[in-house]
């Protein structure tokens, strides 16, 4: 995923003319909702405690993060407010960049500023485990799995997973519904022990490629120094969400079992991707980072129109 990240936006930044692989995205993505309801098992009912503690930090780190990347675009960025507003919140890209488009905001500035963020959290989370926390993973960690060594009737259950849930979640209005729907079907099923298998190693990898590719295509068309100039701003912004991020985890180790590279995790505002992709790599537990994303841009989508209607005007 970084290499493709890395690469494709140095390519976008240099006019080679890049295109997001849209199609393989939609397919892609649901393969990824598999693999994190994979992760979901029954010893996860034993640190409940745990999570809803974390569920009731989620909207203070929100509210926080939001306000901090606020006043850095507003005050340093000098964006006008409306633009300023969309850009700080702390996912929900395409959502911020529609809604900040239809209020007035500048909508190309919009998503530079969320396509940075994603950018420079996935990068920073990851220079932040190797040199500070010295974490090294080759991901030779997770056994690899092969399609030969998936029964049919497993790779039939996980398909229909991927399927059913991509098609029912869009309809059903759920955030972020291509990953999300096939990771609630797989949660079940592998909560009920119906199957105990995650997707096969090769399609997971493929899933990463693309999930790279897309994020450095999300800078093509854009002019090198306007790239250069919103990479600027957001390694701000994202300071401070992440700074935000940082204490929230050591607050929520302190309080329960929970350790605090997985719950940094769980709050760096990245895509739900992304960091669910970094989770895996990482030997984090995929579900809790995944399910707190899940949540933080539920929060997000929910409240970012409310707060902006209740105080836009003013």
């Amino acid at each position: 995923m970084l290499g493709a990240m890395v690469f494709v936006t140095i390519a976008a930044m240099i006019r080679v003319p890049v295109e997001a692989p849209a199609t393989l995205r939609k397919i892609m993505v649901p393969i990824l909702g598999v693999m994190l309801g994979s992760g979901f098992h029954p010893g996860l009912f034993d640190h409940v405690n745990d999570w809803l503690l974390t569920f009731a930090v989620l909207p203070f780190f929100v509210g926080t993060a939001f306000a901090g990347a606020f006043a850095f675009y507003r005050f340093v960025g000098k964006y006008d407010m409306v633009t300023a507003y969309f850009a700080s919140a702390p996912g929900g890209l395409n959502d911020m960049m529609i809604l900040g488009g239809e209020a007035g905001g500048d909508e190309r500035r919009i998503a530079l500023a969320h396509a940075s963020r994603i950018f420079i959290v996935v990068t920073g989370v990851v220079f932040f485990y190797a040199f500070v926390l010295d974490v090294r993973t080759t991901g030779s960690s997770r056994p690899y799995l092969g399609f030969s060594a998936v029964s049919l009737r497993d790779l039939g259950i996980l398909l229909a997973c991927a399927v059913v849930g991509a098609t029912l979640a869009p309809r059903l209005r759920l955030p972020a519904p291509q990953i999300l729907g096939p990771m609630i079907l797989s949660a079940l099923v592998h909560l009920t022990g119906f199957s105990q298998t995650p997707p096969p190693t090769p399609a997971v990898n493929a899933a990463q490629l693309v999930i790279g590719t897309v994020v450095g295509c999300r800078f093509a068309g854009a002019a090198l120094r306007e790239v250069v100039h919103d990479l600027a701003l957001a390694l701000g912004a994202s300071t401070a969400m992440l700074s935000v991020a940082l204490v929230s985890a050591f607050a929520i180790q302190a309080l329960t079992n929970t350790e605090a590279d997985a719950a940094f995790l769980a709050f760096s505002p990245g895509g739900l991707p992304e960091m669910s992709l970094l989770a895996l790599s990482l030997d984090a537990d995929v579900a809790y980072v995944a399910t707190m994303h899940i949540i933080r841009i539920t929060i997000v989508i929910a409240m970012a129109p409310i707060v902006f209607r209740l105080f836009g005007k003013r």
